[in-house]
């Protein structure tokens, strides 16, 4: 009997594995964006009004050094080699705006919850980001899309759509995080989170 309760318990959880982890296009996702996260040096309000300033000067900095690149490899490579501009220009803002708070901006792999940008939803996971870290750096974080650039502050006249496809989404990878309407893909999201908070814990 006990035999018999452990084949069932495997073959649930193979058939878990089969339907929920990103075999569904999730992984190209993961590889073809890039995120955007500043951590705020606490939770006043003045060092949550100075987060939202300096996420708006690097994202204008970045949207500058990047502006005509249509590939995540060489967006990742364009931020990497000027990180200096991108910290210069939160330690500007910072020292404009009268505080003399330190500063960390890195490229590094960060989790990050599933997340709703309006019509898109991204799946929960492991993700390239632009991590900017403000002062003690204890404070609510504020993140986004950086690349391809569909973070609110740096909108032109480019749809989200246009965007996406233009740096090579496929019409999967495009289905998967604009299919909001379909509930199955949220609630499968978020199974990937908490599947990924079990193993990470």
């Amino acid at each position: 009997m006990n035999k018999l309760l452990t084949v069932i318990a495997v073959f649930c959880v193979a058939v878990l594995v089969t339907f929920l982890l990103p075999t569904h296009g999730e992984a190209e996702v993961y590889d073809n964006v890039i995120r955007l996260h500043v951590i705020a040096n606490s939770n006043s309000e003045e060092d949550q009004s100075l987060k939202l300033k300096v996420r708006d000067a690097v994202l204008a900095a970045a949207n500058g050094i990047s502006v005509d690149t249509s590939d995540v490899k060489e967006a990742r490579m364009i931020f990497e080699q000027n990180i200096d501009v991108l910290k210069a220009s939160a330690e500007k803002c910072i020292m404009d705006e009268g505080y003399f708070y330190n500063v960390s901006v890195c490229l590094t792999e960060e989790s990050y919850p599933t997340k709703n940008y309006e019509s898109l939803c991204f799946p929960a996971g492991e993700y390239l980001s632009l991590q900017v870290k403000i002062g003690d750096a204890v404070g609510e974080n504020w993140w986004c899309v950086l690349f391809p650039p569909l973070c609110m502050s740096v909108a032109t006249e480019m749809t989200a759509a246009d965007a996406l496809i233009n740096v090579g989404f496929s019409s999967e990878q495009y289905k998967i995080i604009t299919d909001t309407s379909k509930a199955s893909y949220t609630v499968r999201f978020k199974i990937l989170e908490t599947i990924e908070n079990v193993i990470n814990n």
